[in-house]
């Protein structure tokens, strides 16, 4: 699971934040001050992002963000009130990542999130040895364990959402033409086949990976990689 810190002063933010991306997948941990800050990042789990509020009572976020830079390999999401341009170059400057300002919408901040882990792939370096794809439902995305996210069509999204819910289970090729179909229209095995062939060729151009959808003669069609849905 990926551990996120979020060092913000103002109690309700700091708890609506925590509350929300805990109930989004996300492993949270939450302090108020730079002492705590510097506390929390020498436990384990390591934080794969933080979250860092610029007027801290005992620190200086720019400043705090310079010193994460020199000994922590995270990503960083400044949170401020301040939003001219200055201060925003002034944060990247400081080693942010991403500089939002405190009216952003929490689902706003998650994207943020999301966006920066695939860039980094630190996602997955939390998740090691797993070799696990994460499917984002929310975005309609898939991600791979190199980090490299794949923007699926309406079609391709469900077809992976049915293999998801079976976790590793085989799903039979009638109980997906019967959910791929749409009303009026026409879907048959040979379009099946056909959606699952452009799929694999495009995770593997996409990622250098070997696909993991794999066919069962005669039945239907699993996914053989460990994988989640956020």
């Amino acid at each position: 699971m990926t551990h996120i810190l979020i060092v913000e002063d103002e109690p309700r933010l700091r708890q609506d934040l925590g509350d929300f991306l805990a109930l989004r997948g996300f492993e949270v941990t939450g302090v108020a001050t730079a002492r705590d800050m510097r506390a929390a990042l020498t436990e384990e789990p390591r934080p794969a992002i933080i979250i860092l509020d610029v007027g801290l009572p005992d620190g200086n976020g720019f400043d705090l963000a310079t010193e994460i830079r020199q000994s922590h390999d995270c990503g960083i999401i400044m949170l401020t009130a301040f939003g001219d341009s200055a201060d925003r170059v002034r944060g990247f400057d400081s080693g942010a990542d991403i500089y939002l300002v405190k009216h952003s919408t929490l689902r706003e901040i998650e994207a943020a999130i999301r966006s920066l882990l695939r860039r980094t792939g630190n996602r997955l370096v939390a998740e090691s040895g797993k070799g696990r794809w994460i499917l984002d439902t929310a975005n309609w995305t898939m991600i791979a364990p190199n980090g490299q996210a794949l923007k699926l069509t309406a079609t391709e999204f469900a077809f992976l959402n049915l293999l998801c819910e079976r976790q590793g289970g085989v799903c039979a090729r009638d109980d997906i033409v019967a959910a791929l179909a749409r009303p009026g229209g026409h879907f048959d095995n040979r379009h099946l086949d056909a959606v699952v062939s452009r799929l694999r060729r495009k995770f593997e151009r996409a990622t250098n990976l070997p696909s993991a959808i794999k066919v069962v003669y005669g039945v239907g069609y699993t996914f053989t990689a460990d994988i989640a849905m956020e």
